[in-house]
């Protein structure tokens, strides 16, 4: 299942350096507005230490990680909604994406400019937000205007979406995000098609700055705001030191964590990428072997035979059964063998509800 998070904000608030440190890829970070154009894509494995230990268990030959994708999309501005600043351009990248991370600047430094030539983050997300609201009321109100025919011809499907576009354009003209609107399932499946910028879930990622001048750490008033601004509306978000992860990124593992220690660097990549799989309320499963230990992404709440479509489409009208043990079970008992003896594999079928951490093998 290939995932893609947007990584977007205001210019040189951080976004190509955080791309930097996900993916340890060499984009260009330079301290000046829209130096980034063309998004560029990193492929992250999903840190899960489950995965290495059952790899140890079966002695498998490979390990296959779950990922997310992640897009550098260049810094938005105000006014990008009317193409202010390459804004369209960046605005149909977003678009392709399914979630967006928002990276706020919650950090002051004399050296690094600011497009407001003031630090304060939630004024940088009203910008960032507004900008996506009147792109998307744009199309909202462009696409109503030609349902309309198809309205007056008695296309149900029309029907359907015009009813869900009324209701997200009166949300849209009041500031707010497409997807607070509680839509009728056949209004979203409509609307859907449209892939508006405001339906995509969004995770703020606040970007402080290791021995800088944090706005958390000074108790700042901007800060309190802040706080108050991601409680009310619900936000999922976390803390990064973009600059210091970028900088270690090529160290070892050991070294690297333990030279964040010495810094006493606070949230981190990994809760980035993580924050990003939670974003999409996805979990994962396992098969495991001697050939192969891989972890499959899948949606919550999908059943055994749509599960099984990870790995193959044919796996949903092929299936016949699924053998479910939950991994600590599995590495608990020390193998199958043991984990059959105990009664801990189970045999489950089409309705079985696939749960975060099975190791599954799939009869068809």
């Amino acid at each position: 299942m290939k995932i893609s998070v947007g990584i977007v904000g205001l210019p040189n608030v951080g976004k190509s350096t955080l791309f930097n440190a996900l993916t340890a890829q060499s984009v260009d970070a330079a301290n000046y507005p829209f130096c980034t154009i063309d998004p560029s894509v990193g492929i992250v494995k999903v840190p899960d230490p489950r995965l290495d230990a059952l790899t140890q268990l079966s002695v498998s030959a490979k390990t296959v990680p779950a990922a997310v994708e992640f897009v550098d999309i260049a810094g938005l501005v105000k006014g990008a909604s009317e193409g202010q600043g390459l804004g369209n351009q960046f605005l149909s990248h977003i678009r392709e994406v399914d979630a967006i991370g928002h990276v706020v600047r919650i950090f002051e430094d004399d050296n690094i400019l600011h497009v407001s030539n003031r630090i304060d983050p939630v004024e940088d997300i009203e910008v960032i937000n507004l900008e996506l609201v009147l792109a998307d009321l744009q199309v909202v109100t462009k696409r109503l205007g030609s349902v309309e025919r198809d309205v007056k011809a008695g296309l149900k499907e029309a029907k359907h979406e015009q009813a869900g576009l009324t209701k997200i354009k009166a949300a849209l003209e009041a500031g707010q995000a497409a997807r607070t609107v509680t839509l009728l399932e056949d209004e979203e499946k409509e609307v859907k098609k449209l892939t508006l910028l405001t339906t995509k879930k969004m995770m703020y990622i606040l970007n402080a700055k290791s021995g800088g001048k944090n706005l958390d750490e000074m108790n700042d008033e901007r800060w309190t705001r802040l706080v108050e601004f991601l409680k009310s509306s619900g936000s999922e978000y976390v803390l990064v030191d973009a600059s210091t992860e970028s900088d270690v990124r090529s160290m070892s593992a050991e070294d690297r964590a333990a030279m964040l220690a010495d810094l006493d660097v606070r949230g981190g990549i990994n809760d980035v990428i993580l924050g990003g799989y939670r974003l999409l309320d996805l979990i994962t499963y396992f098969t495991t072997g001697a050939d192969e230990t891989r972890a499959w992404t899948i949606a919550r709440n999908s059943t055994a035979p749509v599960a099984g479509t990870a790995i193959h489409t044919d796996f949903y009208d092929k299936f016949i059964r699924a053998e479910v043990v939950f991994w600590q079970d599995l590495i608990d008992s020390g193998g199958y063998a043991k984990a059959r003896e105990k009664g801990l594999v189970r045999t489950e079928g089409k309705e079985y509800i696939v749960k975060d951490g099975d190791v599954i093998e799939f009869k068809i």
